[in-house]
């Protein structure tokens, strides 16, 4: 036991420099790591502050700043391990063949990194934007490196691939300032056309929030099988939407009952034959 103790002070006498070595190594790579960190957010957090002071859209801000953020912390990591004596070069290889074989086995999520860039570069939509994407609809919330989240007007998040988003059909309501509200009301074959035009007019001229131009379309449509249907189309601006839509669907019921205009709705008639024994 003594002599394995004196051998072990020996051979710690013998090597102090190079232990020494190491621990200065060991502690330069951790303070590579603590402050390269410190500067990596400070740099990322600097470019969204860049970008946003040139009114910049929110979700571009925020896919930009993650980007850097991974990019630079990769750099530091690297110049960490550098400085434990890792060959940087080898290092970069190590990592770009590891990038093929993760890439070759997350193509899914490569495409949906691409498909992310791609948004950033034309901008179907922009942070707030309420937008239909693949079946689902909200309010874009951010775009993130993999991924785009919406939030639905019930406090729902949804979170939709980037690569799913590219490939499917974008509606985005929010994109232009006006939007036309269409309605087909139907009324009785008995009633007066003409009449009904002048009401659906009335009610029309008396919302303030309609827009003059363009001028709002009111005809006939259709003969349907019980009712003959009008068109209505005014156009609004596109916050007042919903809220004219609600109002006006109720003020051309109440205008047209004032009339005596009746609105057809499906009816069953019922036969019952009696036989005699």
């Amino acid at each position: 036991m003594e002599d394995a103790t004196q051998g072990a002070v020996s051979w710690f006498t013998d090597n102090q420099d190079l232990l020494l070595q190491y621990a200065v190594n060991i502690i330069s790579a951790l303070a590579i790591i603590i402050i390269g960190n410190w500067v990596v957010k400070k740099v990322a957090g600097g470019v969204a502050k860049v970008m946003r002071k040139k009114d910049l859209d929110n979700a571009v801000v925020e896919f930009v700043h993650t980007f850097v953020r991974y990019l630079l912390f990769v750099i530091v990591l690297i110049a960490a391990l550098g400085k434990l004596g890792v060959q940087t070069a080898s290092v970069v290889a190590v990592i770009g063949a590891a990038g093929l074989a993760v890439g070759l086995a997350l193509q899914g999520s490569l495409s949906n990194f691409a498909a992310g860039v791609l948004i950033v570069a034309f901008r179907p939509f922009k942070s707030g934007d309420y937008v239909e994407i693949g079946g689902v609809a909200g309010s874009v919330d951010s775009i993130q490196i993999f991924s785009t989240v919406l939030k639905t007007p019930d406090n729902k998040m949804i979170v939709v691939p980037n690569g799913g988003v590219i490939s499917s059909p974008i509606t985005n309501y929010s994109r232009h300032d006006t939007r036309r509200i269409d309605f087909e009301i139907g009324v009785s074959y008995s009633a007066d056309l003409k009449k009904t035009k002048e009401v659906l007019a009335r009610v029309l001229a008396a919302e303030p929030r309609l827009l003059a131009e363009p001028e709002p379309t009111i005809g006939v449509v259709a003969l349907a099988d019980s009712s003959v249907n009008f068109v209505v189309r005014p156009w609004v601006r596109t916050g007042d939407y919903w809220g004219v839509y609600f109002d006006l669907l109720q003020a051309i019921k109440e205008g047209l009952d004032e009339e005596g205009i009746e609105i057809p709705f499906p009816q069953m008639d019922v036969h019952v034959q009696k036989t005699s024994d």
